[in-house]
């Protein structure tokens, strides 16, 4: 809720109040106990205030504090009143209509201003029941109802505001409910729309992604393929080691963007213009790096492949929570050109949110 709105609540709840207190300073006959009188008007208004203004705290910026929808489409979950003043204002439900009815004489006892304490009661019920406490409201309804019965009347307690009181807490708890539900719809829309935002954002984002990459083929590629056409595929030697290069970066491109930068793709190049096969791929475990994790993770990848002799070198990054990424070189050894290939580099670089011992 704004907090102009609760502020404008809070102002008419205590003008109301006020106004149902200042009703019973009306007084159409003698009061023999004025002092008593007076006491339980100003136990009225101290306990109904502190009900509306308890746990008000504006915050910079005109938001009250936010409502947090309940697990399976409860009701919100908001603070309500602490208990010891749930209990002051069950004592006060009892004691204000008790000193009342004492103060003044027996046969003015049903005077507008002796019956002032059914609305006024009435009204700190029904602002329990929006402060959540409803069980404590009916609670009060109750031994409203007892006390006024004992003193006026079953009949006369009725007539005089008794149902009223209970009308405005049913009506302060329905309107309630209707509020919790509102807002639980109203958190459910606002999560709606932030993911479609954030899905429209990512699609909008993959296709940015998608025309850097076709710019970057057509930049890399582009004037050899013109160039295959125009020869009919009959390629220099120069010009095939320049397609096996454009080839080789194409496919970097593609599989591993996130692991490549200016330092990373030059390294690259310079291993395959030694004559090694690279392999780049982005098997995840990156998407929540943060930009500069990633460029430290860029740089010892690049510190990594710095003269690299390999014949076969295979970049990976990894989902695995220690290791972000994997280096692996195999060669066939020099003295068994025929035999099987063995490793001869491996480099694991730490995730940046786990380090791992070297």
């Amino acid at each position: 809720m704004n907090v102009r709105v609760q502020t404008g609540l809070s102002i008419v709840a205590v003008v109301f109040t006020a106004y149902l207190a200042v009703g019973g300073l009306v007084w159409t006959a003698p009061v023999p106990q004025p002092a008593l009188f007076i006491a339980a008007l100003s136990l009225y208004l101290v306990t109904t205030w502190l009900c509306v203004f308890w746990g008000f705290t504006p915050r910079p910026g005109g938001d009250a504090p936010q409502v947090e929808p309940a697990p399976g489409g409860a009701a919100p979950r908001v603070g309500g009143l602490p208990l010891w003043l749930c209990a002051l204002v069950l004592a006060t439900t009892v004691l204000v209509p008790l000193a009342t009815w004492s103060a003044v004489a027996e046969n003015a006892r049903q005077e507008p201003f002796a019956t002032w304490s059914l609305g006024g009661i009435g009204a700190l019920l029904t602002i329990v029941t929006v402060r959540r406490r409803p069980l404590i409201a009916w609670i009060g309804v109750v031994l409203l109802g007892v006390s006024s019965s004992l003193w006026i009347g079953v009949l006369a307690s009725l007539a005089l505001g008794l149902v009223g009181a209970a009308v405005w807490v049913v009506a302060a708890q329905l309107l309630t409910a209707l509020v919790d539900r509102a807002a639980v719809d109203t958190a459910e829309l606002t999560g709606i729309q932030r993911r479609s935002f954030e899905w429209l954002a990512s699609q909008e984002g993959r296709r940015r992604e998608r025309r850097v990459r076709v710019q970057q083929a057509l930049a890399v590629a582009g004037p050899l393929l013109i160039r295959t056409i125009e020869s009919e595929g009959d390629l220099e030697p120069e010009e095939r080691e320049r397609a096996r290069l454009a080839e080789g970066s194409l496919r970097d491109e593609l599989r591993g963007p996130r692991l490549l930068d200016e330092a990373v793709r030059g390294r690259l190049q310079e291993a395959r213009l030694r004559g090694s096969t690279v392999t780049v791929l982005d098997e995840g475990g990156l998407d929540a790096v943060s930009p500069g994790a990633l460029d430290r993770i860029r740089a010892d990848l690049a510190e990594a492949l710095k003269g690299a002799s390999s014949e076969r070198i295979y970049i990976r990054t990894s989902p695995h929570p220690r290791v972000a990424v994997t280096v692996v070189g195999r060669s066939r050894r020099r003295d068994d050109p025929d035999g099987d290939e063995v490793v001869d580099l491996w480099h694991e670089i730490a995730h940046p949110r786990s380090p791992i011992e070297r």
